[in-house]
């Protein structure tokens, strides 16, 4: 791609003869500082830059006041804490509507350290699985290195979390509790990985020596070795976040008992497994039937990708997304919030947003009239350039939208990180935002266009690589 040379001005000072910062580029540069960035240096030395750069009119102009909700409100406003769950927190701050709805509930949690702990397991084993797999790479190999940088991270990708509810179901927050390492992982995730990185040098080194071995027994020593190792895995995760629903060797689960009062103060009471308590929370979207429409325009719209590599459980549902253009991504907003859905939704979190006032507003910070600068990296620039991936999910419950063309201009966010931040827990994005830093919108079939459907169904995979953006993790 060739970049525009419009308004670099040519031989404005002396230029290094070797490339160097010079003492004469410094006494230029310090010669020509315009009285705007005088202005900046009183203020700027002695206080937090995005605070004073805050636009007073950009704030005033962003009001939480949306006038197309969905009608069923949720609570509490939920809190991942020390931890990147937001993904787990989005899913189950969307399928809580049914819960709620069900059982006449006004506050309610869907236990994110349940599904946690699950991808953390099938995380680890993925992990061990690909080492097996890619032994015979050298250990300094992109890819062996790339796996194994953050080879157990808190962040996930829709499709993941679908293999997580499809096969363990969910429960109550009260049936699985929060404990000192699902709020701040940190500490478990630094463990894990110093194991894990270990066990892989393990099956690397067995490898080695089965070479000489027949495939299907050399195949069949290496995961007898590495359930022995993920045996340890899972000793150290249930100490430390203890031990959930588990499913029996039969296919059957534990069943659990969750006893609750409703709205109206009537006690309730329900037993069964965490299967059948997923049966209730999906409703009539089932997350199954649910994709991914992604806006990115580095490459072709209409198309199905994948990122190599990427997963939770070993042969589960791989990530897919149908890249497509940013209207149809609103517009899929605007559909599910009138039918009463929540929507979850992939985004750059730290981009142009504060966390107290809860905007999320590209106006939001005057850099420019400040430091005399221009920002302009366009969308596919920030993406090629490592400046922005989806880092953050959350779910959209209004959109505020224009009478006159129907277009949608804010839209009311449901956080995860406690209702200190924001407008008691809830930011408000504006549709220039959208634009700029969301890249992926959950959509069910049904309510998706149907060329971006067939477009999904086709199974006609474009594969990025593994550390493609497209592959973070929110």
């Amino acid at each position: 791609m060739t970049r525009s040379l419009a308004g670099i001005r040519l031989g404005a000072q002396p230029a290094s003869s070797d490339g160097s910062v010079s003492a004469a580029n410094i006494e230029q540069w310090e010669q020509n500082i315009p009285p705007t960035v005088e202005l900046a240096r009183t203020i700027l030395n002695h206080t937090n830059v995005k605070d004073a750069l805050v636009n007073r009119k950009a704030v005033v102009a962003d009001q939480h006041v949306f006038n197309t909700e969905v009608s069923f409100k949720t609570g509490p406003i939920t809190n991942q804490k020390s931890s990147g769950r937001c993904w787990l927190f989005a899913t189950t701050n969307v399928l809580r509507y049914n819960v709620m709805k069900k059982f006449n509930l006004e506050d309610f949690q869907l236990s994110q350290s349940y599904l946690f702990f699950f991808d953390k397991l099938n995380k680890a084993n993925y992990y061990l699985e690909l080492m097996i797999e890619n032994a015979d790479l050298p250990i300094d190999d992109r890819l062996i290195q790339h796996l194994s940088s953050d080879l157990i991270s808190d962040g996930g990708q829709w499709d993941m979390v679908v293999n997580l509810l499809e096969t363990y179901g969910v429960v109550p927050q009260s049936v699985y509790p929060e404990s000192f390492h699902s709020s701040m992982s940190g500490p478990l995730n630094s463990l894990l990985k110093t194991k894990l990185r270990e066990d892989a040098l393990i099956l690397r080194d067995l490898t080695s020596s089965l070479q000489s071995a027949p495939a299907a027994e050399a195949r069949a020593t290496l995961r007898t070795k590495k359930e022995e190792l993920m045996k340890e895995v899972y000793t150290i995760m249930s100490a430390t976040l203890g031990v959930p629903p588990l499913p029996g060797a039969d296919g059957a689960q534990e069943k659990f008992v969750w006893d609750f009062y409703d709205k109206d103060g009537k006690p309730g009471h329900w037993e069964g497994t965490p299967h059948d308590f997923y049966a209730i929370a999906k409703g009539q979207y089932s997350p199954a039937d649910s994709f991914s429409l992604i806006n990115d325009p580095r490459n072709d719209f209409g198309k199905l990708y994948t990122v190599d590599k990427l997963g939770n459980l070993w042969g589960g549902r791989p990530v897919l997304y149908v890249n497509t253009q940013i209207d149809d991504l609103k517009q899929a907003v605007v559909k599910m919030v009138k039918a009463g859905l929540p929507v979850f939704f992939g985004c750059d979190v730290g981009q142009s947003s504060d966390r107290n006032y809860g905007i999320m507003d590209t106006a939001l910070f005057e850099y420019e009239r400040a430091f005399d600068i221009t920002l302009g990296l366009s969308k596919a620039d920030r993406l090629r350039m490592g400046e922005s991936s989806m880092t953050h999910a959350m779910v959209i419950s209004a959109v505020h939208v224009d009478p006159a063309t129907g277009k949608p201009l804010r839209y009311k966010v449901e956080n995860s990180w406690g209702d200190a931040a924001g407008e008691k827990g809830w930011f408000m994005m504006t549709d220039a935002w959208f634009e700029q830093f969301v890249y992926q919108v959950v959509v069910p079939k049904a309510l998706a266009p149907k060329e971006l459907v067939k477009v999904y169904e086709s199974g006609e995979k474009v594969v990025l690589p593994p550390w493609d953006p497209m592959g973070s993790l929110a």
